[in-house]
């Protein structure tokens, strides 16, 4: 080997910047979060592992013409990806707590609170309007909604802003908790909510998601998407006569679509684009948002518990969130702290699914308000 091909092989290290080789570690730990402690490793591994490709010097990966590339235009671009996950996501989801209790649909609305909150403060904080709005849907804690709605209105933000939704979705365990501790007390905590299954009909089962597809299409057209590929999911789930493009949407469409889906957004946070102040606000008002969701739901249970006479268990209002069904599985795991004997599950799976809903209902509330400025 002469000294110029030497040369040449040592032409990649002398290109790793600072700020890109930040940005492999901050994937490596992606990495670590998803294999050593469980965090959403479905989507944080591919992510954490696009990072560490698209910040290598010289391999043109993540290049117009490069594999992370090609990829990003076809599905992120084209908003492709995320509808396809909504896809699988309406295939996997059973809508019947909802519906056999529809008030729950009222936490899934207050669980959005975080939204326009955060927004304001984006705002103040000096994002432009497309910007915040972008950071705001971080608090519908629904990752493809999120992606969604910033590669529409702020495409320069997808990185932080997906890396944050799916991140603290992973962390609902940790985040909502202390929050549903701190905001009810020792007697909401303990009421009981027996159970009851009513049934739902296999009629009101398809016709759900024919009825919201077109009633939330004609009050917010541009959230038709969103709202008809997760319902077209639970269509071909409810209608029980096509099985296998049910589990095909459930299982190969959404795996390999969120394989794609995580390893483009990984090729966003490079370190010229991520390492930025802007960075660290966009994570800080996504846990704010976060939180704020959780406040609100619990608020509208309080409400609920003092029209329902104290028969009603403010915990129920945090699983009016999008992240499902793990936020539905916290508030029985802290309801089973104060009362091992309370089984509050099913009902907060109702809230649980309302929250589904309402992410997108916010997200294209979101785009109706904005899309139009742009």
């Amino acid at each position: 080997m002469d000294i110029a091909n030497l040369f040449d092989l040592l032409q990649a290290p002398m290109h790793l910047t600072w700020k890109a080789a930040i940005m492999m570690i901050a994937g490596g730990v992606l990495i670590y979060l998803a294999i050593a402690k469980d965090y959403e490793p479905v989507l944080l591994l591919p992510i954490g592992f696009g990072a560490v490709l698209t910040n290598l010097p010289l391999t043109g990966i993540a290049d117009e013409h490069g594999m992370l590339g090609i990829l990003y235009r076809a599905g992120i671009a084209t908003e492709l990806f995320p509808l396809l996950i909504f896809l699988g996501v309406g295939a996997m989801t059973d809508f019947g707590p909802l519906l056999e209790n529809p008030k729950m649909a009222l936490l899934g609305a207050a669980g959005q609170l975080g939204i326009f909150c955060t927004l304001m403060l984006a705002l103040l904080l000096g994002f432009e309007l497309n910007e915040a709005a972008s950071i705001g849907i971080i608090g519908a804690i629904d990752g493809p909604t999120a992606i969604y709605v910033s590669t529409k209105l702020a495409p320069h933000l997808l990185g932080p802003i997906a890396v944050a939704a799916y991140s603290y979705m992973a962390l609902v365990p940790i985040i909502q908790p202390p929050v549903m501790r701190l905001m009810t007390t020792d007697t909401e905590r303990k009421v009981r909510m027996p159970y009851t299954q009513r049934g739902v009909s296999r009629t009101t089962r398809v016709l759900f998601p024919i009825v919201v597809t077109i009633i939330v299409s004609l009050l917010a057209p541009v959230a038709a998407p969103l709202i008809a590929m997760l319902m077209f999911g639970n269509l071909m789930r409810e209608s029980l006569v096509v099985d296998r493009l049910s589990q095909s949407a459930q299982n190969e469409i959404a795996n390999v679509t969120t394989i794609f889906l995580g390893l483009t957004i990984g090729a966003t946070m490079t370190g010229e684009s991520f390492i930025r102040l802007e960075t660290l606000f966009i994570l800080g008002i996504g846990l704010l948002a976060f939180v704020l969701d959780t406040v609100g739901g619990v608020l509208f249970g309080k409400l609920m518990y003092l029209f329902s006479g104290g028969t009603f268990n403010p915990l129920i209002g945090a699983a009016g969130i999008s992240a499902f069904p793990m936020s539905a599985r916290v508030v029985q795991r802290v309801g089973q702290e104060y009362d091992f004997d309370n089984f509050l599950l099913m009902h907060a799976m109702g809230a649980n699914t309302a929250g589904q809903l309402g992410s997108v209902v916010a997200g294209g509330v979101v785009l109706a308000m904005l899309t139009g400025l742009f």
